[in-house]
């Protein structure tokens, strides 16, 4: 039964009710607490101790950041750590994969100096000091993982052939043992419902790497897990950007939403408070969702991302409630009244109030009362905008707005995109993850 809710979320045309109950499932706090009680009454009844399994690539930007909080995690619980070598991520699990990985290196380097890492990548490294990585790493055990791996990484982002080389003379894996290591880490990895490296494993719940490390820490503190009794993190941002500024000057912000996207409902109370917190022109540029922009979403990752988004939105007060997908129709509808609200100047709070709708209020946005209600609270006249129902107008604005988002190797959504006031360099970034240093550089620029 769960195995065939979670087909349904990925489809794009199916009977919306099952595909509902299918995000609602994976979104709610109830099931999410329950999963957690039962797999630790699991693992006591099976006498198992705390085993967190970390999956390591060793030629993903992400897992250089990663590692390097390996030895400070495991000094700081008292758990059993396991770390998988792996290699590719599941193809079927990447969309636009050159974006993507030119934005993961542009992405670790702007956010490495914040963790207090020093990244060195210009480029990908190549295949053979990849291979070189993956030897060594290999016939390392769990206890030196942690300090080896990060020489290793440094040697292998720096492209250090010698480096490597003289670990290799200590640190050696046959081809075929290296090649057999990682079908097995794959396979494990797989088994967790995961696609990519730099996460972590622990009883029922994955936890992307240093994004989401507070998460794994939370818990195993509530588990009693934790050798000291402060509540200092492993993991936590150098950040310089105050909480709010003021400035004679603004920036503008760019804010490319996604009816249908957990994550940029749980980014949209952020954005709304961004423009009391910092100065900035708020630019709201709607994208079709990934599902009708006939990408398909594997059911793994569906569920992942309803979930994790899920526990993004508790973490920042935003909590998924009832949902009601808007995928086809009802979107289609909402997105075409969206051109005629936004150049009335209620664009923003137009998208805001169909999310909380489709993600808290179990609402179907395609209503026509629903929309009208909508349209009439905003205090716009509804004569004027219905007029605009239906029309196809709206597909050529979307289509502008993801061909724009594109241009900063984003593609998902929520992005964002500051620029001067003049418009001028621009300044991408996805994700409802980075909002941080979107603070950041708007401080850079204004101050």
């Amino acid at each position: 039964m769960i195995q065939a809710l979670r087909n349904f979320i990925v489809r794009r045309t199916f009977a919306y009710k099952l595909r509902n109950k299918a995000m609602n499932m994976f979104s709610s706090f109830e099931n999410f607490q329950t999963i957690r009680k039962k797999a630790e009454e699991s693992r006591v009844a099976e006498g198992r101790k705390h085993e967190v399994l970390y999956f390591h690539k060793v030629d993903d930007p992400y897992s250089h950041l990663t590692v390097h909080y390996i030895e400070k995690f495991k000094n700081a619980y008292e758990v059993e750590f396991k770390p998988i070598l792996v290699s590719e991520e599941d193809p079927s699990a990447l969309h636009e994969p050159s974006l993507y990985t030119d934005y993961c290196l542009e992405d670790v380097k702007r956010i490495a100096p914040y963790y207090g890492v020093d990244f060195p990548g210009t480029s990908y490294p190549e295949i053979n000091l990849v291979k070189k990585a993956n030897s060594i790493l290999s016939s390392v055990s769990s206890e030196e993982f942690g300090s080896l791996a990060k020489t290793v990484s440094h040697a292998l982002w720096n492209a250090d052939l010698t480096k490597l080389e003289e670990l290799e003379a200590t640190y050696n894996t046959s081809e075929e043992e290296v090649l057999e290591n990682l079908k097995k880490g794959n396979e494990i990895r797989n088994n967790c419902d995961y696609y990519f490296g730099s996460a972590f494993y622990y009883e029922k719940e994955l936890y992307w790497g240093v994004d989401r490390l507070n998460h794994l820490e939370n818990r195993l503190t509530e588990l009693g897990v934790k050798k000291s009794g402060d509540n200092e993190p492993v993991c936590l941002l150098q950040t310089k950007a105050p909480e709010t500024m003021s400035a004679e000057k603004k920036v503008n912000l760019t804010y490319y939403p996604s009816l249908n996207s957990p994550y940029t409902f749980v980014s949209a109370k952020r954005v709304k408070e961004f423009q009391d917190q910092y100065p900035i022109n708020l630019i709201t540029r709607p994208v079709l969702p990934m599902l009708m922009r006939m990408m398909v979403i594997p059911a793994f990752k569906g569920k992942y991302i309803i979930s994790d988004a899920a526990r993004e939105g508790r973490k920042y007060g935003y909590e998924m409630k009832e949902i009601f997908s808007p995928i086809g129709k009802p979107a289609r509808k909402a997105y075409s009244l969206f051109p005629v609200i936004d150049s009335m100047g209620k664009g923003f709070e137009y998208i805001d109030e169909l999310l909380k709708a489709s993600f808290q209020e179990g609402i179907n946005i395609g209503d026509d009362d629903y929309l009208k209600n909508t349209v009439t609270e905003l205090e716009l006249d509804w004569d004027s905008v219905k007029k605009n129902l239906n029309n196809s107008k709206w597909k050529k604005v979307l289509n502008d707005n993801v061909n724009d988002m594109y241009q900063g190797n984003c593609w998902g959504v929520p992005s964002f995109k500051i620029t001067n006031a003049d418009g001028s360099n621009p300044y991408y970034v996805w994700g409802q993850d980075r909002m941080w240093l979107l603070k950041e550089e708007i401080n850079r620029r204004l101050t």
